[in-house]
């Protein structure tokens, strides 16, 4: 990946699933002092984020914001603080206020000191009305809140690119699945909860049912997806800047708890479905990623196989 010149970049939701793992990586490619880790819980035992600078913040907080830009001469923005899926069904107002007035704040902030910025969507923007391999371009009717606010922040990213050139890009993340950081809330939640399940209980019950399959991606791909995207031309993005669909892999619950079981011995799995699985039936089986391998090159690495070792060896070092 080529990079020119040390950027200085901000990024919200630092603590979060995602934000551990980009900062970390943000600051071996452009150096600690330069990434500007922001969240609005305290640092706490963070070690990647411990190694650089790192500030509270809420992302409604417009002032703030505006004011670090201009203290730390931010020139990027990846903006990750939401509340997820599971979470915001339960506290709607708060989802809202978050996704949504986060990232006008974000876009405010980029629009006043000329910044870049990356805002990530999700399989959640669709509905139950869009084909099981979901298109780039279809109908968006999701039936969670979180996705909701999840159109309206790919409607409005869309918005100040072409009223006001403000370079926001965004991808629609899968179902992620990492190690060094708890999942935040999401429905895809069990494709994390299990790995540490199997290897501390030898046992879990999932919250969604056996045969729900679902788009998902190892965090190492999804981190690499936002560098590359964030690192193409300008001239090679088109019009899915807002949200572009990206491929890991599907899977059902039952192939994940087989492939973990060939790992771990005697691990078992009982299955009994809550709300969420209510919110995973509405999403896709499966995303297709055509646009993004079209305009700059996109291609997942990590299959089942790789996410299951790399998981179970993460966890148990």
């Amino acid at each position: 990946m080529s990079v020119s010149g040390p950027k200085k970049i901000m990024v919200t939701g630092a603590l979060g699933q995602i934000g551990t793992e980009l900062v970390e990586e943000l600051r071996k490619i452009y150096g600690n002092e330069n990434i500007l880790a922001t969240d609005v819980r305290k640092l706490d035992d963070n070690p990647g984020v411990r190694n650089g600078p790192f500030e509270i913040l809420s992302v409604v907080d417009s002032d703030s914001m505006d004011n670090l830009v201009k203290e730390y001469d931010i020139q990027e923005i990846y903006h990750l603080a939401a509340i997820l899926s599971a979470k915001g069904e339960k506290k709607p107002e708060l989802c809202k206020k978050i996704n949504i007035g986060g990232t006008i704040s974000v876009l405010e902030t980029a629009m006043n000191n000329n910044l870049k910025i990356f805002a990530p969507s999700s399989i959640a923007v669709f509905g139950p009305d869009a084909p099981k391999n979901a298109p780039q371009t279809t109908p968006l009717n999701p039936t969670t809140v979180y996705g909701q606010t999840k159109v309206i922040g790919e409607s409005l990213a869309n918005e100040y690119w072409q009223k006001y050139g403000v370079d926001t890009r965004g991808l629609r993340y899968p179902g992620l699945i990492s190690w060094k950081s708890p999942a935040g809330g999401g429905t895809t939640d069990y494709a994390v909860e299990i790995f540490h399940a199997a290897l501390e209980k030898g046992h879990y019950d999932c919250f969604v049912g056996p045969e729900t399959r679902l788009p998902m991606m190892y965090i190492d791909d999804a981190i690499r997806a936002t560098l590359e995207l964030m690192n193409t031309p300008i001239d090679d993005i088109g019009d899915s800047r807002a949200g572009y669909n990206i491929s890991g892999l599907s899977f059902t619950a039952q192939q994940l708890v087989d492939a973990i079981s060939e790992k771990v011995d005697g691990f078992t799995c009982t299955f009994t479905p809550d709300n969420r699985q209510v919110y995973a039936d509405s999403w896709p089986n499966s995303i297709d990623d055509s646009q993004a391998k079209d305009d700059w090159g996109w291609e997942a690495q990590y299959n089942l196989e790789n996410i299951v070792d790399s998981m179970l060896e993460g966890l148990s070092n």
